[in-house]
């Protein structure tokens, strides 16, 4: 006769394990002696390592007790089954992890690889991470409701971030986003751009994408970020257009 802590140690498991297995009705728990301990036999010492066995195999514990008084054919047949299951949740798992990698792919997991490094040329221009998380749910957007227009958008787009105007005018816009209304740059700034914009239309054998005013308010609408400076600016751009 032993106690539950020498047979958890014969079979390699814990005293909870024991205490577990009592619970679910694969181990049947002895009443207490006379100095109030369970003692164990040696037949219990043989089930529990069967019962961790078939646990460690992967084995539900709602199916150990059916296989230890399972007949040869029924044993086959049920770890067959439960194989079977196993390697499909295998297969889960290894799907899970692939994707668990590539979230450390970044912006590359939502976006086209052309967007991915505009966004990172805009962060190497030391744009904040406010406009470049404003551009990605931009770019995520155009690209599920517009791809063939998305993609030559973004065309443009690699090519304009080289540009030393493009540039300083979009850093000014991201910094003007905490500028008051009637701070001086504003109209400066809106001038700048008009001009910049003009000279892009016009330049030659250049033909900047146009996108849908429909999409445009859409994307817009979805994105939600602006500044009480930003709507200025768009005012004093609409009014520079309609003179």
């Amino acid at each position: 006769m032993i106690t539950i802590g020498q047979l958890a140690r014969y079979a390699g498991v814990t005293t909870k394990a024991v205490r577990v297995y009592h619970d679910r009705g694969l181990l049947p728990e002895p009443e207490r002696d006379s100095s109030g301990y369970r003692r164990y036999r040696a037949e219990d010492a043989v089930q529990l390592v069967k019962i961790k066995t078939l646990a460690r195999a992967g084995v539900p514990l709602a199916r150990v007790k059916q296989l230890l008084a399972a007949s040869t054919g029924e044993f086959t047949a049920a770890i067959s089954e439960i194989d079977h299951q196993l390697a499909e949740r295998a297969q889960e798992i290894r799907r899970t992890r692939e994707q668990i990698a590539e979230l450390g792919r970044g912006d590359g997991l939502f976006v086209s690889t052309d967007v991915a490094e505009y966004l990172h040329r805009l962060r190497q221009l030391g744009v904040s991470e406010r406009a470049v998380q404003m551009e990605r749910d931009i770019w995520i957007l155009l690209q599920s409701v517009a791809p063939e227009q998305a993609s030559g958008w973004i065309t443009d787009k690699l090519d304009t971030i080289d540009d030393p105007q493009f540039q300083a005018i979009y850093l000014d816009y991201d910094a003007a986003f905490d500028w008051p209304t009637d701070d001086p740059r504003l109209p400066d700034l809106a001038d700048r751009t008009q001009r910049w914009l003009a000279d892009r239309r016009t330049g030659a054998g250049r033909t900047t994408p146009q996108l849908d005013p429909a999409l445009i308010r859409l994307v817009n609408d979805s994105v939600g970020i602006t500044s009480p400076a930003w709507q200025q600016l768009a005012h004093l751009a609409h009014k520079a257009a309609a003179e």
